[in-house]
């Protein structure tokens, strides 16, 4: 009789899908970081949106590593479009949660995550050799 060796266990594999959910996880870690660091020091508000670029960019960039992982070729494509991807719901979601219209900072925003998401793409195929 063998064993039982995983319980529960869900594998996405979609390279998107799976680039996309580690984005969102990474962006909740990052987003806890920064309200502890409001909380806890003399920062205000106004101070935090080039962090705030920073989780973003290093999100796009951990899920575009996950999806070329995911993918093993043509990673820059599949980091792309998750960098898109994450830009994309992020910028629909702060439409309809905040009733906010598209400005220069969230096409910014749009543009650094589609690099990181690229770039990072790039990094996740050489990452599974």
């Amino acid at each position: 009789m063998e064993p039982i060796r995983r319980i529960f266990t869900i594998r996405i594999t979609n390279p998107i899908l799976s680039g996309l959910l580690h984005s969102y996880l990474w962006m909740l870690l990052g987003a806890l970081v920064l309200s502890l660091l409001l909380w806890g020091s003399g920062l205000a508000e106004d101070d935090l949106s080039f962090y705030t670029f920073v989780v973003h960019a290093v999100a796009a960039f951990i899920g575009g590593c996950v999806s070329g992982k995911r993918a093993g070729s043509r990673g820059w494509y599949y980091g792309c479009l998750t960098g898109l991807m994450y830009g994309i719901l992020l910028l629909i979601i702060g439409f309809l949660a905040l009733n906010s219209s598209i400005s220069l900072g969230d096409l910014t925003l749009l543009l650094s995550v589609f690099v990181a998401g690229t770039i990072g793409g790039m990094f996740g195929v050489n990452l599974s050799k």
